[in-house]
C-alpha cells in the first residue's frame, strides 16, 4: 500500500515518519508487523507527535470541523494538545460542548430507535 494509506492506519502524520517509510510501499504484512512490535520511531511519534487532524481532534475531544473553526491548521505535538487542554481557549470548550451535544443527541436517538424496535415498530 502507498505510504499515506499506511501512515493513516497507523495514526501517524507521515510527513513526520522517516524516509524510508514515505518513500518506500507498506505491505500488509509490514504493517502488521508496525502496528503489533512498534518501533522505536513509530512508539515516540505515536507518543510526542507531531500528529494529523484527526488524532489532534480525537485527543482534545472534537470534530475535525471544530479544528478549523478553531484556527488550528497545523499539525500539534501532545505537548501543544496538552496545554490546550489545561488552559482551554473559548473556541475548545465551544467545540468541545458541541461534540458533547451530538454525542447526547445520537445516544438519544439511538435510544429512540431501540425503543421504537422493542415495541415492533422499527424505524426512526
Amino acid at each position: 500500500m502507498k505510504p499515506e494509506t499506511a501512515a493513516k492506519k497507523l495514526g501517524i502524520l507521515l510527513d513526520a515518519a522517516p524516509a524510508e517509510f514515505r518513500e518506500g510501499v507498506v505491505t500488509r504484512d509490514e504493517l502488521n508487523a508496525l502496528q503489533s512490535e512498534p518501533p522505536e520511531w513509530l512508539q515516540v511519534l505515536r507518543r510526542e507527535g507531531p500528529h494529523p487532524r484527526s488524532v489532534v481532534a480525537a485527543k482534545l475531544g472534537i470534530s475535525n470541523s471544530g479544528l478549523a473553526r478553531g484556527g488550528i491548521t497545523e499539525p500539534l505535538t501532545t505537548a501543544e494538545i496538552k496545554a490546550l487542554l489545561v488552559a482551554p481557549p473559548q473556541w475548545l470548550v465551544q467545540e468541545r460542548a458541541t461534540q458533547a451535544a451530538v454525542r447526547a443527541d445520537k445516544q438519544r436517538l439511538a435510544e429512540r430507535k431501540a425503543e421504537r424496535a422493542a415495541k415492533g415498530g422499527g424505524g426512526v
